[in-house]
This record gives structure tokens, sequence and C-alpha cells, in this order.
């Protein structure tokens, strides 16, 4: 499936503008890219279906399993499906308008953001239903939010309130509504516990911020939210027992009549990172019948690439095999610039391409002469702004020149430092780019 096939999904435009980033110009712009296709658009580039080992991609680049990608997206698309869930994945994640496509096409309701200026991102290219998992507080963000619900009836836009104060100040923000306006819908954001992060910490807070809403004219409250992700301590039983504390706070508030008379046609239960999505489809399965059907609405984000790391170890389908299986999509090509002793060597990629956040990234294969062998002995000890620290046992086979592909680990850490990121074939054919906006 192409990248920039259109979906009816996303809002149209006269001219597709996610089709349009094939018309940006290579350059110089972008890493990694080769140098004599400087005079090339993108989309001219991937036509030429080059290779990423022989077409004259330069050290380091960052490359996007074409196979593993589309894999990933089927995956989390028959899970949702097969638990009933709507799926607006976490796109804060990759930042790239050509994924959010492709997620959609997958059947995702929307796209999950985190900041306005991400949202910002997703309009321009015509997402039509945002789920902000943040309290947007920000009056000139909110003014232009505002401006988008009035000037476009098919968008669709959530975010979270967890504070009285916030509710007050997007209040004063939003009033009065432009000509047209709608009321910007939120979710109570229910905090995962003491030490967790965002989040009222307790219902009764939550009760509080519900009547702040209902007491406005700019804000309508349109269910309940949160992360499990942040439970301390968290294990299976620690979570579920969060999100039953999230279920029973919907029901409660639809038991209170909180959701009537809002002209809602839906109530939103929300929850969802990639690491207890199973849980959170379990303990939605069990949502009691409500006044109004349930948006049951999951947010992983991180499988699109998946990892080599932290999700590999975390992912819900180590406990639910049966279930399905994400595979790690990225992996970053890097050369050895220097091998100073026979326990140590460099290559020529550091903080500013590779993943670092949680784990360091993992020597995987050596790429010499275009053969390509495991990369025993090979051990990544750490970073530098441009190299990366290599330990080298006796086993090692290394030479100045090699190529060493290695895993990493968070995705989300991996997309914002690339801008344009070679999608590869198995056979190292170069299909499409894709790219990002941080």
């Amino acid at each position: 499936m192409a990248l920039d096939t259109p979906s009816s999904t996303v809002a149209g435009t006269a001219e597709d503008p996610v089709a349009r980033l094939s018309e940006e110009p290579v350059g110089h712009r972008f890493k990694g890219l080769p140098p004599d296709a400087a005079h090339l658009t993108v989309g001219a580039l991937a036509a030429e279906r080059r290779n990423l080992f022989d077409g004259g991609f330069t050290t380091p680049v960052l490359a996007l399993s074409a196979e593993r990608l589309e894999h990933n997206l089927a995956v989390m698309e028959r899970y949702a499906e097969r638990h009933g869930l709507a799926f607006a994945p976490h796109g804060k994640t990759s930042m790239a308008p050509q994924l959010f496509r492709r997620q959609i096409e997958r059947g995702a309701w929307g796209i999950t953001l985190a900041l306005p200026h991400q949202v910002r991102v997703a309009r321009e290219f015509g997402i039509a239903r945002i789920f902000v998992a943040n309290e947007v507080v920000d009056p000139a963000a909110l003014r232009w939010i505002a401006a988008e619900l009035a000037a476009d009836p098919d968008f669709r836009f959530l975010c979270y309130v967890d504070s009285v104060r916030g509710v007050e100040l997007m209040d004063a923000a939003l009033s009065p509504l432009p000509e047209g306006g709608r009321p910007l819908d939120v979710v109570v954001e229910l905090g995962a516990g003491e030490g967790a992060r965002t989040g009222a910490r307790t219902e009764a807070e939550c009760a509080a911020v519900a009547d702040a809403v209902a007491a406005t004219t700019t804000l309508r409250l349109a269910g309940v939210a949160g992360y499990e992700g942040e439970v301390p301590e968290a294990d299976p039983d620690r979570v579920r027992a969060w999100l039953r504390r999230l279920t029973a706070l919907a029901a409660g508030f639809d038991a209170a009549g909180r959701f009537a008379g809002t002209g809602l046609d839906e109530i939103v239960v929300s929850a969802g990172g990639s690491a207890w999505f199973d849980a959170v489809a379990d303990v939605l399965a069990e949502l009691p019948a409500l006044s109004l059907p349930a948006l049951k609405l999951l947010r992983s984000g991180a499988y699109v690439s998946h990892d080599d790391g932290h999700y590999r170890h975390v992912t819900p389908f180590n406990r639910v095999p049966d279930e399905g299986g994400l595979e790690p999509a990225f992996r970053l090509w890097t050369q050895v610039v220097s091998r100073p002793s026979p326990e140590q060597a460099f290559a020529n990629a550091g903080k500013r391409d590779a993943a670092h956040d949680l784990d360091l990234p993992f020597a995987q294969v050596v790429r010499r002469d275009g053969r390509e062998r495991a990369a025993t002995g090979v051990t990544v000890t750490g970073l530098s702004d441009q190299h990366m620290w290599l330990r080298t046992t006796e086993e090692a086979d290394l030479e100045v020149g090699d190529w060493v592909g290695v895993g990493l680990s968070h995705p989300c850490t991996t997309f914002d430092k690339w801008q344009l990121i070679p999608v590869v074939e198995a056979d190292g054919t170069v299909t499409d780019y894709v790219r990002t906006f941080f």
C-alpha cells in the first residue's frame, strides 16, 4: 500500500497534503540521503528504488522496514477489531503524517497527540479526529482550536481536564466562542495514583472538575480517561484495579446525569499505552451499559515501529501470544570509523542519531563487501555526540569501513532524530520516505 493513498476518514482537500510531501526537494536538509540525489524531489528519489547499501546513502542512516511496518499496522488493526475497541494511536511517537494516514486506513478512529503544535501538524495534513492526552491551557492554542472547530463541522477534538483551575483557564480563553463555534469536548483525567504523572488523584476531585466543566458554556464533558502506564509499581492486578476505578468513574458520572442533555452521541472511556493494552481490553469489556453508547478508545502508539529494547520486553503480546506479536521495524546503520585497539571501536552515529533515553542501541549485524553476518562480540557501551562506543571481544571481526546495523530502544525518541526516514524492503530496496515533524 502506498504511503500517500487518500483515506475517506481524513478531511479532504483539493490537493492531498500527504501526497505533496513527495514534492519536497531532497537537497542537503535530510541526513543519510545520497548526495547525488540533491537535485531530486523526495518522490523522484523514491521512484528510483535505490538500494540502501549501494545506492549512495551515507552513514549514519536510519531504515524503517517496509514489511515489519505493515505487519505491525495489521496486528493492531486486528486486535482493536477483535476486542471492540476504537483506536486513536499516540501520534507523538512518530509525528509522521504518512503514518497517521496509514493508521487511519487500517481502521484507527483518529490520532492521539500531546501538544498544541502537534495538533497544528495533524490538522495541516487533514486529520479529522484528534485526542489530546493533556490539559490544554494555553490561550492562543485554545483560541486556534476553537476557530478550527467553528470552521470545520467534521472536526472532532477531545482533551484532558484534571483541575478546576485548568477548567477556569480554558473557559476564560474560550469566552466568547467564535461565531458558529462549538464547545470544546473534554474528558476528566483520573490519575494513576500518588506519585504518578497527571490526573486528578481521587474520584471526589474528578467530580469537582466535572462540576466546573458543567458550569461553563465553552466546554462539554464527553467522558473520562487516563493512562495506566503510570500506575505505581505496575503489575497486572494493580493496573486492572486502576482501570476498574476508571470504568466505575464513567458509570458513576453517567448515573449522576452528568452526560444528560449535553447533545453527546457517545460517552468516551479511554486509556491505553503500549505496555498494558491487554488489561485495557479486558477491563473495558466489563464496562456496564451506559445511557449512551460507549466509545472505548485505546491509545497505544509505540507499536508502529516497535523496538529492540523497552517495548519488546513489555508488550502485552508477551503475556498473550495467541493475540499476535509486534516486530522491531527500525535499524540504524552506522559505519566503523576508528579501531584504536583490539578491544575498542568507534562508529559514526551518536546521541543525535540513536535513541538512548531508556537503553543503549544493540549491535545486531555487521556488513562488509555486500555480506551480512551477526555482530558477534560487538557491544555498544556508550554514545557521544557523534560517536558510538563499541566494545569488542576476540570473536569480533570488525574493521574500519564496516557497516554496523544496530537495534534501537524507545521509538518515541527515534523518530524525532530523523526528518526523513527511508522505508526499506528486506533486500535493501528503498521504496518510500517517511517525513516527520517535531
